[in-house]
């Protein structure tokens, strides 16, 4: 499947329902039919509408949509997303509240590179730029990145990481989201030891896999079914004609999509039909529950195959972070290093895919930290979404995860020692 025409021929597929759909919607929509009212006729304007949106999403990057903000004064701010460090494969960007003063916490809040973009994480920087500095990782889809720009594998996600904490500072809060869990744990390590003053001050780690196998789930059996070999030959594709990474390796979006969706294929197909049908009575909006979540569902980003296949050799396969075997650069990482940067885990009790225990597990690891800088949290209730973007969140995670980064907002070179968050501590 390693071919330009593999992928060209799944734009084409896509490119082509869009088209049918934009047809089907204009005909069925035409003036004339309106003289003989047939509810055929309005099922196919319907069925085009949302057979339109769906496929033009599928290439379209959303929006942020965070325009406005209404702060403790009463008063109405614009929120400007500024650029600031900028790389081929990602950028470090910043919602900056215009018009209030800067806020005390600054928050780092690593996105995961999983297939959707950073804007997955939108519920969860609302939240946050109530009261405080909100910095997000930007990662770009893979097949906008002309093959100049070189590789980009789990190695080189750590350093930018690294390089972000850097530009942030040390009194910078990082909060990590699933897939970059561990990477974020090893971009900690490593600045711990090669340059101790650029840590972050705490370091919370929602739901990510830093042992898979301390609780096994469907997508660790997978990884550890399926041979690197298969996983090259059949989901690695080369970035066709049409885009600027045209030729780079690929784990394609679409091709990613298709296993989303396949995994619950009736309940996607019948969200579909219940949205045709709710366009036909006129009952459907572009914000509407449906549109909203398949907007962002649909959206999906190509990843560079090296990324993609590091971190199932990497991560789930060899278990390196897990075993503290982790190299980067040609430097083996000690997770025994970090001494200094409070560390918080959090996980869903009924995540079904960082099931609890893989996220925990890094506590263990951090050999070198006091007990009163560890803690961990685990919702009851609570699956995978739930624990970053969900109510879970809102009403319960949030809360505690500001009230940790509090705890240990004082001057640790002076050795002044923070209370656990919570009761839940470790």
């Amino acid at each position: 499947m390693r071919y330009m025409m593999t992928y060209d021929l799944m734009e084409t597929f896509r490119n082509t329902n869009q088209w049918l759909g934009a047809t089907a919607r204009t005909m069925a929509s035409y003036p004339a039919w309106a003289m003989l009212p047939n509810p055929g006729m309005q099922w196919m304007a319907a069925w085009g509408e949302v057979t339109e949106r769906t496929f033009e999403r599928m290439v379209a990057k959303p929006d942020w949509g965070i325009r406005t903000f209404t702060h403790e004064d009463g008063k109405d701010h614009l929120v400007d997303v500024k650029t600031i460090v900028e790389r081929p494969f990602g950028d470090l960007i910043h919602f900056d509240v215009v018009g209030r003063e800067e806020q005390p916490r600054k928050i780092l809040l690593v996105a995961p590179m999983s297939g959707h973009y950073a804007t997955l994480l939108r519920s969860t920087v609302k939240s946050l730029i109530v009261n405080c500095e909100v910095y997000v990782t930007d990662w770009h889809n893979a097949r906008d990145i002309p093959v100049s720009a070189g590789k980009f594998d789990v190695e080189d996600y750590t350093l930018y990481l690294m390089e972000f904490m850097r530009e942030l500072g040390p009194d910078t809060n990082v909060v990590a989201v699933c897939q970059p869990v561990p990477l974020t744990l090893a971009a900690t390590a490593y600045l711990a030891e090669l340059d101790p003053d650029a840590q972050p001050r705490t370091l919370t780690l929602i739901g990510g896999p830093v042992d898979p196998d301390a609780t096994p789930t469907d997508v660790t059996d997978f990884g550890a079914r399926v041979t690197m070999g298969q996983l090259e030959e059949t989901m690695i594709q080369r970035v066709g004609f049409k885009y600027k990474g045209v030729g780079r390796m690929v784990y394609p979006g679409l091709l990613q999509l298709a296993s989303f969706i396949s995994m619950n294929g009736e309940r996607h197909a019948s969200a579909f039909s219940e949205q045709i049908q709710n366009v036909m009575r006129g009952d459907a909006s572009d914000h509407d529950p449906h549109n909203r979540f398949y907007d962002e569902y649909l959206a999906v980003m190509d990843m560079p195959a090296e990324f993609y296949l590091s971190t199932v050799d990497r991560i789930f396969k060899k278990r390196e972070i897990a075993k503290n075997e982790f190299v980067v650069a040609g430097h083996k990482v000690n997770f025994g290093a970090i001494t200094k940067v409070a560390v918080k885990t959090v996980e869903g009790e009924k995540d079904d895919i960082s099931a609890p225990g893989q996220c925990l597990a890094a506590l263990n690891l951090c050999t070198g930290l006091p007990d009163d800088m560890k803690a961990s949290h685990v919702e009851p209730g609570a699956g995978h979404y739930g624990i970053f973007a969900g109510k879970s969140w809102r009403n319960n995670i949030r809360p505690l995860v500001l009230d940790f980064i509090d705890s240990n907002a004082g001057d640790r070179n002076k050795g002044k020692k923070s209370k656990p968050a919570n009761t839940n501590a470790a």
